[in-house]
């Protein structure tokens, strides 16, 4: 990946953030919070992916956010696009390549508690990897047999709990489970996630959390929920009510990682 390491470093033009964004569906918005923007197609990076999903611009853009430097990747491409759940690999190994210390990763997800409706955000705290895939598969070293006791950093999480109360925002914690989609769960898949004590449903993030830890990055995770899930409402889910809904959480998602900024947490 030198070619594109040297490539993206030339085009931040002496911009140097250590920590970067994986924005998911519908929270595109955030890059318009970024001041002094420099946006990079994946398309002009060699390794990066392209995304088909609507709501994923893919492009990245980087410059300050409540005055830091940071790295926002507008978009990402999904295991059940390409059938490789290593499809991030080169974006994550890039992005250790310049630098980058330190990976969010957001997400829309469904909601398995009543109690987290649309429009809340949740800090993920643990993951299920119901998918039955990984994008290590195939790693021919001994390090693909990384450690996932502590895969969401806990400075991290701390500091963002901390942002959400300083700014006044409701901030839900919880157990995500991805699924591979793109097609929902079913009601009984949903009731099973439950039982197994997820709080959230998604389709992404998970392979993003794993490739991060294996690159040597701190993570930490949010949820952006746009519906409760499968079975739950009696009414059948649509990617289009993601894409709806994702921007309400979004709003308060933004003022959280506003916050996590101001405060001097990336730096700690």
């Amino acid at each position: 990946m030198k070619e594109t390491v040297d490539l993206l470093v030339e085009r931040l033009n002496g911009l140097a953030p250590t920590v970067a964004v994986v924005l998911g569906s519908g929270l595109g918005g955030l890059v318009d919070e970024m001041e002094d923007a420099i946006r990079i197609p994946y398309s002009d990076l060699p390794g990066f992916p392209l995304s088909g999903v609507t709501g994923h611009a893919g492009a990245v853009v980087a410059g300050r956010f409540a005055g830091v430097p940071v790295l926002f990747l507008a978009g990402r491409a999904h295991y059940y696009e390409h059938g490789d759940a290593a499809v991030m690999r080169p974006v994550i190994e890039t992005l250790a390549g310049i630098g980058i210390s330190k990976l969010i990763v957001t997400n829309s997800a469904g909601s398995l508690d009543p109690d987290m409706p649309a429009g809340s955000v949740m800090l993920i705290t643990d993951h299920i990897n119901f998918s039955g895939s990984n994008p290590l598969f195939g790693e021919p070293t001994d390090r693909r047999f990384v450690g996932m006791t502590e895969a969401y950093d806990a400075r991290l999480r701390v500091a963002i709990e901390k942002a959400a109360t300083d700014s006044g925002t409701t901030l839900h914690k919880g157990v995500y489970i991805w699924f591979s989609g793109p097609s929902f769960e079913t009601p009984a898949e949903i009731r099973m996630a439950r039982v197994l004590g997820a709080n959230a449903v998604g389709m992404s993030t998970v392979p993003e959390v794993i490739l991060g830890r294996f690159y040597g990055l701190r993570v930490a995770a949010c949820s952006v929920i746009t519906n409760l899930a499968a079975g739950m409402t009696g009414g059948e889910l649509s990617h289009d009510e993601t894409k709806d809904m994702a921007p309400l959480g979004g709003r308060q998602l933004t003022t959280i990682l506003r916050a996590f900024f101001q405060d001097g947490a990336v730096h700690g």
